[in-house]
């Protein structure tokens, strides 16, 4: 199989997990169906999966653009400190020792 395709598959798998799950139980339904001879299995099985595509047809019909608003950004903390920076510290070279 295609990898592209593969991933495609389960990128839609995790975006819509019921209509997966009401697509999958139909193509089982109507697996079994058809290889055990059981016509009305296969034909609600069938009839599960299109319910299910149209679904999810619909959901995209209906479903409006998201409109991008770009705002200002709001920072937390203020551009500059208000409190005062701290002096460097210098450590003072000891002398060695007198003897």
């Amino acid at each position: 199989m295609n990898s592209s395709w593969i991933q495609s598959f389960k990128s839609i798998y995790r975006r819509e997990p019921v209509i997966s799950f009401v697509a999958t139980a139909g193509v089982v339904n109507a697996a079994i169906g058809g290889v055990s001879t059981h016509w009305v299995l296969m034909s609600i099985g069938l009839g599960t999966v299109g319910m299910a595509i149209a679904l999810r047809w619909w959901q995209l019909q209906t479903r409006k653009p998201t409109v991008v608003v770009n705002r200002a950004s709001v920072y937390a903390l203020p551009s500059s400190s208000a409190r005062p920076t701290l002096p460097l510290l210098s450590i003072p070279k000891k002398k060695p020792p007198s003897q």
